[in-house]
């Protein structure tokens, strides 16, 4: 999975997912083998030669310029995330450069107030390969209620949300639209790999969900991307039952992001989380546990 066969890949895969109609190229009512554009009706779109397009769609070019990129990312009618992306798979190709290990990520104590401000506000803080370095106590509950609230401190069961949305039934059902979450998810990844090249858990992780889930494996071919910002989800909890709620990621420079999900005021939503706010509460306090939402804390660093 290295960036040269990604930007051969993901051009390929785009320019066969764009209909003639839908660019205004004449087909005259011919009949084709397969589907999608032609690499000359590409490469004419992009006001670039032929040969010159098939050399970079087949990775044995490595000039592309901004200018040419932006071009192609025209041409393929791609959206801002999409075009970021294809400039981050040209830069791999180019640079051709050993990775160095990753950075160990932390939870910072600015970002650990953070969570503690947000009482009553489901809030989550994830890793670049979207593991779970910590979460206040409606974090857990609302996404993971099932999983041991202390399992971010502890890095060899820290809970993954990739693993969790594809291979975890209690996640599965928790969404009511499965398939639109999985799809953020991946698009989600193909952004961070094109990132982060050269980071081998990164790519540990995407060959086990390609392994396991034939699902996963079949979107990551689908080369969708997608930056996951703010999305509304339908969710069906099994202690308070249906809400629907925003998911907002709030991004922290290089740092992990954290996400939250808030609910609309005076809301049936708002309500159910009212409520499993108070049963969580009261489990925590059954437990002899503080009612407070302290966050788990993550002191060991995840590399």
């Amino acid at each position: 999975m290295n960036g040269k066969s990604q930007l051969g890949d993901f051009l390929q895969t785009r320019r066969s997912q764009l209909r003639p109609e839908d660019v205004g190229v004449p087909t005259y009512g011919e009949r084709r083998r397969v589907p999608g554009l032609r690499r000359e009706e590409l490469a004419l779109l992009a006001g670039v030669s032929a040969s010159y397009y098939t050399r970079l769609e087949q990775g044995h070019s490595l000039s592309a310029s901004a200018e040419v990129l932006d071009a192609i990312a025209g041409a393929l009618r791609l959206d801002e995330s999409e075009r970021r992306y294809l400039h981050d798979l040209a830069r791999v190709d180019r640079q051709r450069t050993r990775g160095r290990r990753s950075a160990p990520e932390r939870v910072s104590e600015a970002t650990r107030q953070l969570l503690d401000v947000l009482a009553d506000v489901p809030a989550i803080v994830l890793g670049r390969r979207s593991d779970v370095l910590a979460w206040n106590r409606m974090g857990h509950a609302l996404f993971a209620g099932h999983l041991d609230p202390g399992a971010p401190d502890r890095p060899a069961q820290r809970p993954n949300m990739a693993k969790l949305v594809f291979l975890d039934c209690h996640t599965r059902d928790l969404y009511t639209a499965w398939q639109t979450k999985a799809r953020a998810v991946v698009g989600n990844l193909r952004l961070v790999a094109a990132q982060q090249p050269h980071d081998a858990a990164l790519h540990a992780l995407l060959g086990e969900l390609s392994a396991k889930s034939a699902e996963f494996a079949s979107m990551w071919a689908d080369h969708r991307v997608k930056a996951c910002t703010v999305a509304g989800y339908e969710m069906r909890h099994p202690l308070v039952g249906p809400l629907t709620v925003i998911q907002q990621t709030l991004h922290n420079g290089p740092g992990p992001d954290v996400v939250v999900a808030t609910t609309e005021a005076d809301s049936a939503s708002r309500a159910a989380l009212a409520l499993l706010a108070q049963a969580t509460g009261r489990a925590a306090r059954q437990a002899g546990f503080s009612p407070g939402p302290a966050p788990t804390r993550s002191h060991v660093d995840k590399g």
